[in-house]
């Protein structure tokens, strides 16, 4: 790993992502790329490609620049430092492609660069696909891979068994070593998988101001994922299977959540809107 520098962050918070297996839609990714969009970020180090990846599944790419000049980008994970002062604590984004090989490696990397910062929270991002309706709120499910971390944290503890992303073992290792780890995931509908996916997106934004008790300005992300679900209607329109199966979904979600739709997720949300209104 190449460090650039080691900035002084307060309490900072490591939030982590990686495109693949991780990332449906693009959505896991996309959340850490919105927020290093609308706040200052700096680069504090870079992993090298040659140590953690293979090039024929993960190809670098060519580009032109201004002058015409042929370019190659390589793929990579990038960290990234965010201070922001409005808030009680600064942030550490992880960016990248999971790695081929080496994840062990590769782990304990970025693990000793979170020391180095002090880090004592982990969060990780994905996104999966799964049997839901684009035209409800795209879930987010929120746990800890150690029983203690989620009721200190108010989170579930995950009872997830079977294979495994980079994701999976970054928590367990940052656990390993005394720091918080939880884990965020966006469920994506299957038949509406095509990156980007802007609402699975805010989801996670939104996800991430809740147990963060923050507020993230959402830009473009609302809009956005208004033409998203549009765009996806007029695909069920289009094709009666798809609608009959789409109305299958949403009977059965609204079957789910209408009877937990208690005052706790009512006060959140209202809470999400004054902390939102303080920004604005």
């Amino acid at each position: 790993m190449e460090i650039f520098q080691i900035p002084a962050l307060r309490s900072p918070v490591m939030i982590a992502a990686f495109g693949g297996w991780n990332d449906a839609g693009e959505a896991a990714t996309g959340a850490i790329s919105h927020l290093a969009a609308i706040w200052p970020a700096t680069t504090i180090a870079q992993v090298d490609p040659e140590d953690f990846y293979d090039f024929q599944v993960n190809r670098p790419t060519v580009f032109l620049d201004g002058s015409k000049t042929r370019q190659l980008i390589w793929p990579a994970t990038e960290v990234f430092g965010v201070a922001t002062p409005h808030l009680p604590f600064d942030l550490v984004l992880v960016k990248g492609l999971e790695p081929s090989m080496r994840w062990r490696s590769f782990t304990a990397d970025l693990l000793d660069l979170a020391d180095d910062l002090d880090v004592a929270t982990l969060i990780t991002v994905g996104s999966l696909l799964a049997d839901t309706p684009h035209s409800r709120s795209i879930p987010v499910s929120r746990s800890a891979a150690h029983p203690d971390i989620a009721e200190r944290l108010g989170v579930e503890v995950s009872g997830y068994e079977g294979p495994t992303g980079i994701l999976g073992v970054l928590q367990n290792a940052a656990s390993r070593r005394g720091i918080d780890a939880i884990s965020l995931w966006s469920a994506i509908p299957h038949y509406a998988s095509a990156a980007p996916s802007p609402k699975a997106i805010l989801a996670l934004v939104n996800a991430l101001e809740d147990f963060l008790n923050i507020s993230i300005p959402q830009g473009d992300l609302p809009s956005q994922s208004q033409d998203w679900e549009a765009s996806i209607n007029q695909l069920a329109n289009e094709d009666s299977e798809i609608a009959d199966y789409v109305r299958h979904l949403e009977a059965s979600k609204d079957a789910t959540d209408l009877p937990n739709a208690t005052g706790e997720s009512i006060a959140r949300e209202f809470e999400r809107y004054l902390r939102r209104r303080n920004i604005e």
